[in-house]
């Protein structure tokens, strides 16, 4: 009797070639999709919370270059007493350009008081002042490098090393998504050719986690991701049935092959890449908002459209259930940034004119639709800055002992603040917050208890806030 083959048998013996084929027509970028996926189910389902919250997304407005804490939220009235005088004590090695260490520089901002809580907030911030009763602020917290690459290490990851899982992967790995049709964790950096931060996809790269939980980098420029159209002539049923063909081939390889676990990862990104050829570009599309909400945000100034965009999408994402957004302000150090070692003036009002506008309308726009309970809205960056002047200009060297962070929505008490610096802003004193405390209560808002979200690795399990961090209870309703 003659030996009949099925066509799926005929198909795997030439299944080489046509799945690299395949292979390069569904995920060209494979940076973006080809990513490692845990072995067995869905890597993006829900998951249950430790304990039941209310923030269900997050969105980080990550000011990129180290903010000054005494030029934007913390007001310092002896600041100004003290201008041009020396700073006695100070040690020449806090900031990263130890030979330019000048007098204590007040701000060249003014500050008034807004909301009920009476906040004070500096003249760049008129947009977001108005929501200072939204806000709670930590004006005590510190880091433990002055120089960029560490420090974003450690505000995106809880090391000063690269390699480590970011914030939005352990979410996204304790907590799935709510949207199978959209990446769980997205990040978007500045879109004026100002460049990536400094460690560049490390700030938002899963580390040791399967790499599945990295962000998807938004592309600043052109299409946000690439080969969301499908290429030739094909329609969405070719493709379906040219994905379905090819998992087949795949699933029965693995069968005979259960120590590659590469293809599971091929079988997971072929089919996010499929559902996203189909929502990505209508979750992408702001032109589908209302004039009065594209100028609410800034969409047609110039000064800050590239700002408004983001948080425009940032809002459009959330409503689909996007867990966790990072959105990147400024760009590589200097002037490309808040990095604002010659001019304060000049570099954070600048930076301050690009964002406030739609920040303070994101937050409204949150709040108007109900969303504002369910998302976490972080700002701040990796470092502060010195309350002394750099030497040569009117700027601000780094400071890691001291930054001001604020959060709304997402369950944390409203129109309050926790901690203080000294003085003169220099130096966090009171209730001193570690970068492990703010990603254990990060981690809290989210409804994860940073103590059991853990990943074993060589026999040991890790954690984002490895043997630290406490949760700020104070500044959770």
């Amino acid at each position: 009797m003659p030996e009949f083959i099925t066509r799926r048998q005929l198909l795997r013996g030439c299944g080489g070639g046509m799945g690299s084929v395949a292979l390069s027509a569904l995920l060209a970028d494979q940076g973006l999709l080809s990513n490692s996926a845990i072995a067995e189910g869905n890597p993006f389902a829900s998951k249950k919370q430790h304990f039941p919250v209310k923030a269900k997304s997050v969105i980080w407005l990550f000011m990129n270059g180290g903010p000054s804490q005494v030029d934007t939220w913390d007001y310092k009235p002896e600041l100004e007493k003290h201008d041009g005088q020396e700073l006695e004590g100070f040690d020449k090695n806090t900031g990263f350009f130890t030979g330019n260490v000048g007098p204590i520089m007040k701000s060249p901002f003014k500050f008034r008081q807004y909301g009920e809580s009476g906040s004070w907030v500096s003249e760049i911030f008129p947009q977001m002042a108005r929501h200072v009763d939204k806000m709670a602020f930590i004006h005590s917290g510190y880091t433990e490098s002055n120089n960029h690459s560490p420090a974003l290490f450690m505000i995106n990851t809880g090391m000063k090393r690269m390699g480590f899982p970011s914030l939005g992967s352990w979410v996204t790995y304790g907590l799935g998504t709510d949207n199978q049709d959209l990446p769980a964790f997205v990040t978007m950096s500045d879109p004026l050719n100002r460049g990536l931060p400094k460690g560049y996809a490390q700030n938002w790269g899963a580390g040791f986690l399967p790499s599945i939980y990295q962000g998807t980098w938004f592309k600043p420029q052109g299409d946000p991701i690439d080969n969301l159209k499908i290429s030739g002539t094909k329609n969405l049923a070719q493709q379906r049935a040219l994905l379905d063909t090819l998992n087949d081939l795949n699933q029965d390889h693995q069968k005979t092959r259960p120590e590659q676990r590469d293809l599971e990862t091929r079988i997971n990104s072929f089919e996010l890449a499929y559902r996203m050829q189909q929502a990505a570009p209508e979750a992408l599309d702001i032109q589908r908002e209302t004039s009065e909400t594209l100028k609410a945000y800034g969409v047609g100034d110039k000064k800050c459209e590239h700002f408004a965009k983001q948080c425009l999408t940032a809002r459009r994402m959330v409503e689909r259930g996007v867990r966790f957004i990072q959105i990147y302000s400024g760009g590589t150090e200097n002037a490309r940034s808040w990095d604002g070692h010659t001019s304060i003036a000049k570099n954070h009002g600048q930076f301050a004119g690009e964002t406030d506008q739609p920040i303070g309308a994101l937050l409204q726009d949150l709040d108007q639709r109900g969303l504002l309970d369910s998302t976490l809205v972080i700002w701040g960056g990796e470092f502060g800055r010195l309350s002394i002047v750099q030497k040569g200009g009117t700027g601000r060297d780094h400071n890691p002992h001291a930054m001001t962070y604020w959060m709304a929505g997402g369950g944390v008490k409203a129109g309050v603040h926790y901690g203080a610096t000294d003085e003169i802003g220099n130096v966090a004193v009171e209730n001193r917050v570690s970068v492990n405390d703010l990603h254990a209560t990060i981690l809290h808002l989210c409804g994860l208890d940073h103590l059991k979200l853990t990943y074993r690795l060589n026999g040991r399990d890790f954690r984002l806030t490895d043997v630290a961090g406490k949760v700020i209870k104070e500044i959770i309703a």
